[in-house]
């Protein structure tokens, strides 16, 4: 998903690194989640770290916010994995893990879509609004999206038609976030998917 689309790329940013020091952050899971976040899928005020477990070539990452009376709130726990097999390898990101109170189901995750697809899952909470962003790492901004659905309950479905206008690459990432309450973004989750042919 981010931030490279291929081994080829992370490669040559590794022997970029070697001979140079060049973007040291692809070494820290902590500052590739953040810059996914707030960078790639443009959640800006999603700028904290609450918890991060690296195990491994595995990562999961908490990000969110600082609420006003200074406790520390997770909107999504990015998964990321490392990209190569040297112990110098980038992190890439691979995902999200979906909370109990907000999935994101279907497309199911590295599923092919064509220019109009469904997108949908299950959540929780009061007053919720989802709203739906397709982006690939060729372009800034977003290639694709919908009109947004009002949800709220207890594990309650959603679904958004998206649309995709300008999509190349042959990977893109969805996410789908909600928030209102204390932010714009409060809470989100991605899937990958693949472009069809």
């Amino acid at each position: 998903m981010f931030p490279f689309a291929r081994q080829a790329d992370a490669d040559e940013w590794a022997a970029a690194y070697r001979s140079g020091g060049q973007q040291p952050w692809h070494l820290d899971p902590d500052a590739t989640a953040l810059s996914f976040t707030n960078g790639f899928l443009g959640f800006t005020e999603l700028d904290t770290v609450v918890s991060s477990t690296v195990n491994g070539a595995q990562a999961h990452v908490a990000v969110g916010f600082v609420t006003p009376n200074g406790d520390k709130s997770t909107a999504a726990v990015i998964h990321l994995v490392r990209f190569g097999t040297a112990s110098d390898a980038p992190w890439e990101v691979v995902g999200t893990d979906d909370s109990a109170s907000f999935t994101f189901e279907n497309p199911s995750y590295g599923s092919p879509v064509d220019a109009s697809f469904e997108a949908g899952g299950h959540i929780t909470g009061v007053d919720e609004n989802i709203v739906v962003h397709v982006h690939q790492l060729s372009s800034q901004g977003f290639v694709g999206g919908g009109p947004t659905a009002p949800a709220g309950g207890e594990n309650s479905p959603w679904h958004i038609t998206i649309t995709l206008k300008g999509a190349t690459d042959a990977v893109l990432t969805v996410s789908a976030s909600t928030g209102g309450h204390l932010l714009g973004v409060e809470r989100f989750t991605v899937t990958a998917v693949r472009l069809s042919a």
